[in-house]
């Protein structure tokens, strides 16, 4: 056999070496930087280790990446979870959702990730994929409510996004039954409120309907009472059963309800639905109308003239409370016989039970009997000014058919008298606890609306606005001008928004001497709760700063270094004279260098007619510290130029009368700097190396 001549196997050899080469060089080059979660695992990101996720010679890549997410893998065995549920062949392509190789900052979950499993917007994810019907008040909750690293950059160690959460109400919120019930939560509670509950199979019992249809079942099934949820929710023994009046308080005197049991031959606390029915939402509505025989059992006989009488003629049908509509009243009273001309308004309170004599005579109704010393003992005694009151400027004259109302009267200031004020202190009173006859009597007396002392007055209570430091020193009337004429309320004491428009802080009164040069967007509203110019002035002066004063944030140029030390009015030049404005300090030249420093350069450095002197000098460190000839330069230096000091090609010239080192423009070709025949020798030395 002949052996391969020399240039076959120098062919051969060189083929193998191209394709050694390329291999490792296949098993080296990465298309790009590994994700923050692969690249903190040494195992990833070696650069030999490319197999670890897209496998060797006999796996996968979809088996490296289950090989590490094991749940994963158990969900898609499972067809459960949203990986489950996935198309097979998309569940197998695992980089199709979650691509590599895109730098730290990819998040390998993202909404392109979402949008390939069905989900176009991860907030709408619909929770019933992963076997969960969330609704009601889940809808309402942000993913990272239940799943804490549903936004995270990057997950812990071991850490799940989505997974390993439980539907069981349990796992999320406190069972407060500690477990008493065998029933589960969904028994009695949806998802909207805890306090909404439902139960199926309560009508075997008691239909829930009419005046039975509660919201809260602890209005019936009590803690710790004979008929409490934890025994209804157990499998043990039922509680008793209940009677009417186990639950109702009977209204009737006792001798009603007796009699009326015993014509039906049934219990007092089972006759209830003689009259009354379940479906029934108040026991004021009756099943039909009362016969005259139950009607003797309340000791009133419907005999003449009663017995032609309608009920509603006795008992009024739109009063909601029984002893008002049912008083009891006996055959020998006069009200009981006789239309009340005051329509029932002293039929409670602290004349109830009184005859008409207890304010007329016997023989007449006019004029009355009730004098001041029977008013004290109402609601309302009349001292001061109500005392010479007419009674009809309060109990006015009726119109037709109507009854003068006396129960009932106004005995609030604000019911009888306008609000001088305009509501302005109705926000202000309303957490307060009420008093007796209104808000009006906090500052005021029945004999003057006038306040007793303009220092009881406590201004930053009742406005909002604590008067402080030179705001104390002025008189209220620089707030409050009187005005010459009172209005419809006898008010001469001006308001601010009269002198100065809508408060809107300081600068209501005050002109804003920056002219909102601190209002501008991205500048703290407030500071430490304190806000418009109390950000950095005090009530007692506005040359006081005792909070300090922040120069860059409030101005963006940052005081460092010689900045620093400099004085205010090194930049900020003191005025003899404040101007239009109040302000007594010159405004600053700029906050570029040259506003206040002379430029060295002879504008060599302008760019659109700017020198930018923080390209190559740096406050807090040596000149030309971040200035680089090979990077900010159109010249690199290389080793022959390097080693040479600046002032060999940078030179100093004149212009006018200063001096200055020529920096832009020169020369980048060696003849530039260099004669025609060094420029010769140079290139024949170049051409011998």
């Amino acid at each position: 056999m002949k052996l391969p001549g020399p240039r076959v196997l120098v062919a051969l050899f060189s083929l193998a070496a191209v394709v050694l080469i390329g291999l490792v060089d296949m098993e080296r080059t990465s298309p790009g930087p590994l994700t923050t979660v692969h690249g903190r695992d040494p195992d990833l990101a070696d650069a030999d280790s490319c197999s670890e996720c897209h496998g060797g010679w006999f796996s996968e890549m979809t088996e490296s990446c289950e090989e590490c997410h094991e749940l994963i893998a158990q969900q898609i065995d499972a067809a459960e979870g949203l990986h489950g549920r996935l198309d097979a062949t998309l569940a197998q392509r695992c980089a199709t959702c979650h691509s590599e190789h895109h730098g730290e900052s990819f998040p390998l979950v993202n909404r392109r990730s979402f949008a390939l499993a069905g989900v176009p917007d991860p907030k709408d994810f619909e929770h019933r994929l992963v076997g969960f019907a969330m609704e009601g008040k889940h809808l309402e909750l942000a993913c990272t409510k239940c799943h804490e690293h549903a936004e995270a950059a990057v997950l812990p160690e071991g850490a799940l996004r989505f997974g390993g959460l439980e539907s069981d109400c349990a796992k999320c919120h406190e069972d407060v039954h500690k477990g008493q019930f065998d029933l589960g939560c969904t028994a009695c509670h949806g998802q909207q409120k805890f306090d909404v509950l439902h139960s199926d199979g309560h009508e075997r019992v008691l239909p829930l309907i009419g005046g039975h249809e509660l919201n809260n079942c602890r209005e019936c099934h009590a803690k710790d009472s004979a008929h409490a949820l934890e025994i209804v929710g157990d499998t043990g023994v039922a509680p008793p059963p209940r009677d009417c009046a186990d639950c109702h308080e009977s209204p009737h005197r006792e001798p009603f309800s007796s009699g009326v049991a015993a014509l039906v031959s049934m219990t007092r606390d089972t006759a209830c639905v003689v009259c009354h029915q379940a479906e029934h939402t108040e026991f004021l509505q009756a099943t039909s109308i009362t016969s005259a025989t139950h009607h003797a059992q309340s000791g009133f006989a419907l005999d003449r003239p009663h017995d032609q009488a309608k009920c509603e003629q006795c008992h009024e049908p739109d009063l909601e409370r029984f002893d008002e509509r049912y008083p009891g009243r006996g055959a020998d009273e006069c009200s009981a016989c006789h239309a009340d001309p005051h329509g029932g308004q002293f039929d409670e309170g602290l004349f109830a039970g009184q005859e008409c004599s207890a304010c007329h005579e016997r023989t007449q109704f006019a004029p009355h009997t009730f004098e001041l010393d029977d008013h004290a003992r109402t609601a309302m005694p009349l001292d001061g000014v109500h005392a010479r009151t007419e009674c009809a400027k309060c109990h006015v004259d009726p119109e037709p058919e109507t009854p003068r109302r006396f129960r009932g009267t106004a005995t609030l200031c604000e019911q009888c008298h306008r609000d001088a004020h305009d509501d302005y202190f109705d926000a202000r009173t309303a957490p307060l606890t009420p008093i007796e006859h209104g808000d009006c009597a906090r500052c005021h007396d029945t004999r003057s609306f006038t306040l007793a002392s303009e220092s009881s007055f406590d201004h930053a209570r009742w406005t909002g606005f604590a008067v402080q430091g030179a705001h104390a020193q002025s008189e209220c009337t620089l707030c409050h001008p009187r005005a010459a004429q009172c209005d419809a309320t006898k008010r001469t004491f001006g308001r601010v928004s009269e002198a100065f428009g809508r408060y809107e802080g300081c600068v209501t009164c005050h002109d804003d001497p920056h002219q909102a040069q601190f209002d501008r967007q991205g500048l703290p509203a407030s500071l430490a709760g304190r806000r418009d110019c109390a950000r950095c002035h005090v009530e007692s002066s506005f040359r006081s700063f005792p909070n300090g004063f922040d120069h860059g944030r409030w101005t963006g140029f940052a005081l460092v270094e010689e900045h620093a030390e400099a004085a205010c009015s090194a930049c900020h030049a003191p005025l003899r004279k404040p101007d239009e404005l109040g302000r007594t300090w010159r405004r600053a030249a700029g906050p570029e260098c040259a506003d206040c420093h002379e430029n060295p350069h002879a504008g060599q450095f302008e760019q659109r007619g700017v020198t930018d002197c923080a390209r190559c000098h740096v406050d807090d460190a040596p000149a030309f510290s971040s200035f680089d000839h090979e990077r900010d330069s159109r010249f690199s230096l290389g080793p022959a130029h390097t080693p040479l000091a600046c002032d060999a090609c940078h030179r100093v010239e004149r212009d006018q009368d200063r001096e200055f080192i020529r920096y832009r423009p020169l020369g980048v070709e060696c003849a530039d700097c260099h004669g025609a025949e060094e420029d010769l020798l140079l290139r024949r030395k170049s051409r011998r190396k």
